[in-house]
């Protein structure tokens, strides 16, 4: 049965990759964070959680906005979701209530840190802000034996991240990378490098990334460093390079997703940017480029998380699997355009018998191919300790 063609492109969330703010309720709740301030922390095991799993057939899911397939002609249709609830018998509150990672932590850590359950079974953010969760222990660890799919089929690149060896508390909803968007026929050229942001034809027309958690690696990348073990002084030089492009006036702004918007007027000519938002602009504009630069790239997840107390962990596991099937994950990838966590899912899109949706699968910004892997790498995430100093110091310089 062919897959659903995928929409027309589609206007980014403006928010599902998030500003880190130096000041407000995101900052000071990531100081108590990193202070280790005892009664947010819960100990993983001290209170078990009862499951109602076997007995009440629901869960809860909070995600983001357009961050899953809708049926074409009726939005409030998701028929992978639907799918699942058919097969299984559970349904599935379904909410989109997820617009920033701050916001959301500000939102729910209440009654985490109150010891309280906080009403949903299944979130979704950002790798950085799941590695604050699981410091202060407010996530269950997953039974993978329920999850032999995540077990098969997760890509080898995404199985281990340094906050969370192994992915016991964590699975990847979609993965992104965070590389360079430029415009083939304005700039006249090609870009490889990191560098080649900074050359003079540019002056005035490069946008980077305003959060702290999504800008560095790339730049760091650009410096030739390991980003899965970069060092304080790594981070420093990044931030001494790019101030002084601030105040030559090389850099035109620090942006949210609102690159797009820039870099399809041709106030921009290269951008920070995301996989998933440049296949969408890629419709519309096929001189719009997408580069994993020489010296490589980020790539990142929204990952699937159980909260503390949550009283549907089974069948949130469940779930989770689920969309590790290759032809769930198929037919997801097929409709968010962003880099399938499932490898596998690549061969069921080839076998379908409609052509744009079979040409997805050499798309590689949904599955990249073998050169553009080894120049991938996840970024070890900044730690609490780091936190509060690197965020002043970023967005000292976002703030010039």
């Amino acid at each position: 049965m062919p897959l659903p063609v995928p929409l027309p492109a589609k206007t980014p969330s403006p928010s599902r990759r998030s500003v880190l703010r130096a000041s407000g309720l995101g900052a000071v709740l990531g100081v108590l964070a990193g202070c280790g301030v005892q009664p947010a922390y819960v100990q993983p095991g001290d209170r078990a959680a009862t499951d109602l799993s076997a007995s009440d057939k629901r869960l809860t899911w909070a995600n983001w906005p357009l961050y899953i397939d809708t049926d074409d002609d009726d939005p409030t249709r998701r028929p992978t979701l639907d799918a699942f609830a058919k097969s299984t018998g559970i349904s599935v509150g379904y909410t989109e209530e997820i617009n920033d990672n701050d916001e959301f932590f500000g939102k729910i850590s209440p009654a985490l840190m109150n010891h309280q359950p906080t009403g949903r079974d299944l979130i979704v953010v950002s790798d950085w802000m799941c590695a604050r969760f699981v410091r202060l222990g407010w996530v269950q660890e997953m039974d993978r034996a329920r999850q032999p799919h995540v077990a098969k089929y997760l890509d080898p690149l995404l199985r281990s991240p340094a906050f969370d060896p192994g992915r016991r508390y964590t699975v990847p909803w979609q993965s992104g990378i965070t590389g360079i968007a430029y415009d083939r026929r304005r700039l006249g050229r090609e870009i490889r490098h990191v560098s080649e942001l900074w050359a003079d034809d540019l002056k005035g027309r490069v946008t980077l990334l305003s959060g702290v958690d999504e800008a560095f690696a790339l730049l760091m990348q650009g410096n030739g460093v390991d980003i899965t073990r970069w060092t304080a002084d790594d981070f420093h030089t990044v931030c001494d390079q790019v101030e002084r492009k601030v105040h030559s006036g090389h850099i035109r702004r620090f942006t949210g997703n609102d690159y797009t918007k820039d870099l399809v007027s041709g106030d921009v000519l290269a951008c920070q940017a995301y996989s998933g938002d440049v296949i969408q602009l890629q419709a519309d504009n096929p001189d719009i480029r997408f580069v994993v630069p020489e010296e490589g790239a980020e790539l990142w997840s929204d990952s699937l998380m159980v909260p503390d107390l949550a009283g549907h962990k089974a069948n949130a596991e469940r779930l989770i699997d689920y969309y590790y099937e290759p032809e769930a994950a198929a037919e997801l990838a097929a409709w968010v355009n962003y880099v399938c966590p499932v490898p596998a899912a690549q061969a069921v899109l080839a076998d379908s018998d409609d052509e744009e949706t079979a040409a997805l699968a050499e798309n590689p910004l949904i599955f990249p191919d073998a050169g553009m892997r080894q120049r991938l790498a996840v970024a070890r995430d900044i730690t609490s300790t780091e936190r509060l100093e690197f965020a002043r110091r970023w967005n000292g310089i976002v703030g010039l």
